[in-house]
């Protein structure tokens, strides 16, 4: 998939992400770490279907690097705190501020690849999903990070209304054992 779709697909999807994230949701492990690298293996997918020239694969990959950085910028600016005993996540401005500037990179290099190369300007929207996924893997790994911090328990799965239904007895059973060794920071 790609095109003028896809575009509109993620930016809905963005969008969805950024509303919940904004008003704050417990920290699922699932939709914080397996759906960004379902995205980034897909676009990776994706990318193997279309014929990259030197100039695409130069600009994939700085846009990849770029959308790493922001990712990991925008994971530690996010607000991670406890409320009933479950860790949830809240954005903030600056969060909003690195998302604006990530898509900015994004849109702006896949126009400036068209310029440069008008053949590739198909294959700098294929890349879409990849950058985006793994910059959303790089924030979730910093959210799980400093999830791991806390005294709260981590969901395992999300019901109706973003309310926690169960815990993640892997994640919890984790941190325990880091506490019994004293690795885990404060």
């Amino acid at each position: 998939m790609s095109g003028p779709l896809e575009i509109v697909l993620i930016i809905a999807a963005v969008g969805y992400v950024l509303a919940r994230r904004l008003l704050g949701e417990p920290v699922d492990a699932r939709r914080t770490l397996l759906l960004p690298a379902v995205l980034t293996g897909v676009g990776f997918t994706d990318l193997t279907k279309v014929a990259q020239s030197p100039v695409s694969i130069g600009f994939l990959v700085g846009t990849t690097v770029i959308s790493l950085v922001l990712g990991l910028l925008r994971g530690a600016s996010i607000r991670v705190f406890e409320k009933d005993g479950v860790v949830h996540l809240r954005y903030t401005v600056t969060t909003l501020v690195l998302w604006a500037a990530n898509l900015v990179v994004k849109f702006g290099a896949g126009f400036a690849l068209g310029l440069a190369d008008p053949k590739a300007e198909h294959a700098a929207s294929s890349g879409l999903m990849l950058t985006l996924g793994a910059g959303l893997l790089v924030e979730g790994l910093a959210v799980m990070s400093k999830a791991m911090r806390t005294n709260g328990r981590m969901t395992g799965a999300m019901g109706r209304g973003g309310q926690a239904v169960a815990l993640s007895p892997l994640l919890d059973g984790f941190r325990d054992r880091q506490d019994r060794h004293g690795r885990r920071g404060r």
